[in-house]
């Protein structure tokens, strides 16, 4: 009965520590990709998005014909 204790105390130990180092993401000010911070490249990546949601309204408005692209 000793040994098996014992090794449901390591496995449930083992199981803890991998779920708390799985749980672990990086942080905002790590570094990430083209040499910006973690949370710089996801606001870009938020910007980029935002621009091409505007840029596809622009381009179904201009192929409607119902605003110039003068304008």
């Amino acid at each position: 009965m000793g040994i098996s204790t014992h090794r449901c105390k390591v496995v449930s130990a083992g199981l803890a520590t991998l779920l708390m180092v799985s749980s672990c993401g990086p942080a905002e000010n790590d570094p990430g990709p083209g040499g910006v911070t973690v949370g710089e490249a996801r606001a870009l990546d938020e910007a980029a998005e935002m621009l091409d949601e505007r840029n596809a309204i622009l381009t179904e408005t201009e192929d409607s014909g119902s605003v110039s692209p003068t304008e």
